[in-house]
């Protein structure tokens, strides 16, 4: 993931923002009417947000459950060696596990936090027998698993 500076945002900016996150889907007319600009100029701003990669990306936010993923593990992994070509490797290996929905590199007692969406709890099992603690230089996976989803904002606070 490349690195991108933070971006003078005004008010309009904004105003945008916080209108798309709430509907991604929002057409440029609806969203020029909720901010007060003209279509053109809603339009240039939108571009300008997408070109500065304040707006990375359009997506669904597809409900966990309703595709039969009901669980969320949390999972630290340690690794034998934080050397760059180490952590590149799992980076690059973790990727490719479908399950793993969210990956941080981490300061404090493990090198990584993983969330991973699961079926049940074989699957977890099959993740972590047969993904996880076969990617080379993995010493310790410890799972916790979520009983419930308090705070799950798609949201910025912009």
């Amino acid at each position: 993931m490349k690195t991108v500076s933070a971006v003078a945002l005004d008010d309009t900016d904004r105003k945008m923002i916080r209108a798309l996150q709430g509907d991604g889907r929002m057409t440029n007319a609806d969203l020029a009417k909720t901010v007060n600009l003209s279509e053109s100029a809603c339009l240039r701003r939108l571009r300008a947000l997408e070109a500065a990669e304040v707006i990375s990306r359009y997506t669904a936010i597809i409900n966990e459950r309703a595709v039969g993923l009901p669980i969320s593990v949390f999972v630290t992994v340690t690794l034998s060696s934080q050397a760059e070509a180490s952590l590149t490797a799992f980076e690059t290996a973790v990727s490719t596990v479908p399950e793993v929905v969210e990956c941080y590199l981490m300061t404090g007692g493990s090198d990584y936090l993983l969330r991973l969406v699961v079926r049940d709890v074989d699957d977890l099992e099959r993740v972590h027998s047969r993904e996880l603690t076969r990617i080379p230089g993995v010493t310790r996976v410890s799972s916790s698993v979520a009983m419930r989803t308090v705070v799950k904002r798609g949201a910025l606070p912009v």
